[in-house]
C-alpha cells in the first residue's frame, strides 16, 4: 500500500517511478501515449478493459508509422434493404460491406491524420473475384461527443464511446453532412438508423470486431463480424 501511494496514479497500468511527481508522470505518459480515446472514457470503465485493448487505443502513431491488424470476416448478414443501402453507399466511397462473404481475408491499418486532427482507418476486404473492397474513414476528436467518424461525400456521424462487459462500444448519436466548416444535421428519415461497432478481446493479441446497422422500422439491415490479430506495434 505504501509503495502504491508513493508511485501515484497510473494510466493504462503504467506507474511512474518512485519519487517522480504525478504531474511529471502524466507529462511523460502523454509523450509516450495518445490519450485522446482515453480522455473520453471514465477511469472506472477504462480499468475494466484488457491491457491489449488499452494499448491499441493509446498508441501514438508518429509520421511514417501505422498500426496493422490482419484477420478474416466471420460472417456478414444483410437484409434486402441492407444490401441496397450498401450498394447505394458506393456513391460516397463505399463505407459499408457490399457482399455477404464469409471466411475471406481482411486487413485493417490505422495512420495518423495530421491535417484532420485524428486517425485514418483503412479496411481491406478480400472478395471471391476481383480486387478487395477498400473502406476508408477518419476518426476525428471533436463535436458534441468528442468523437466523430467521417466517410466520403461529406457524410459523418457523432459517436458515443462506452465500455460494456469489457468491450469498447461505439454508437452513432447523430448523422451530419459536412459542407466546408458547417455540420448540417440530417433528419432521421435520411439516415440508415443506429450504427454500433464493438471491439472485444478474444485471446492473446486477438480481438473481435462487429458492426451493426439497425433501422427503427426495418430492424437489422447489416451485421458483420470479423476477427483480427495485432501485427505491427507502432
Amino acid at each position: 500500500m505504501i509503495m502504491t501511494a508513493l508511485r501515484g496514479p497510473s494510466v493504462g497500468g503504467t506507474a511512474p517511478p518512485i519519487g517522480e511527481s504525478p504531474v511529471i508522470a502524466r507529462a511523460h505518459e502523454a509523450d509516450l501515449r495518445d490519450l485522446r480515446f482515453r480522455s473520453l472514457i471514465a477511469d472506472e470503465d477504462w480499468t475494466t478493459l484488457s491491457p491489449a485493448i488499452r494499448r491499441r487505443f493509446t498508441k501514438r502513431l508518429r509520421p511514417g508509422t501505422s498500426a496493422v491488424y490482419v484477420g478474416h470476416v466471420v460472417e456478414t448478414r444483410m437484409s434486402r434493404l441492407g444490401w441496397l443501402l450498401a450498394q447505394a453507399a458506393r456513391l460516397i466511397g463505399g463505407p459499408l460491406p457490399t457482399s455477404r462473404g464469409a471466411g475471406l481475408a481482411s486487413v485493417v491499418s490505422v495512420t495518423e491524420d495530421r491535417s484532420g486532427g485524428g486517425q485514418v482507418w483503412t479496411r481491406l476486404y478480400a472478395r471471391p473475384g476481383g480486387f478487395p473492397q477498400t473502406i476508408n474513414s477518419a476518426k476525428r476528436f471533436g463535436g458534441p461527443t468528442g468523437l466523430e467518424e467521417h466517410v466520403g461525400g461529406g457524410l459523418g456521424m457523432s459517436l458515443d464511446i462506452a465500455v460494456v462487459e469489457g468491450r469498447l462500444v461505439f454508437s452513432s448519436r447523430r448523422y451530419f453532412l459536412r459542407l466546408w466548416r458547417w455540420h448540417l444535421p440530417l433528419p432521421g428519415f435520411l439516415t440508415p438508423g443506429s450504427l454500433t461497432v464493438t471491439h472485444g478481446e478474444t485471446g492473446a493479441n486477438r480481438f473481435a470486431f462487429s458492426l451493426t446497422i439497425r433501422h427503427p422500422w426495418f430492424g437489422t439491415l447489416i451485421r458483420q463480424e470479423a476477427e483480427f490479430r495485432d501485427v505491427v506495434d507502432a
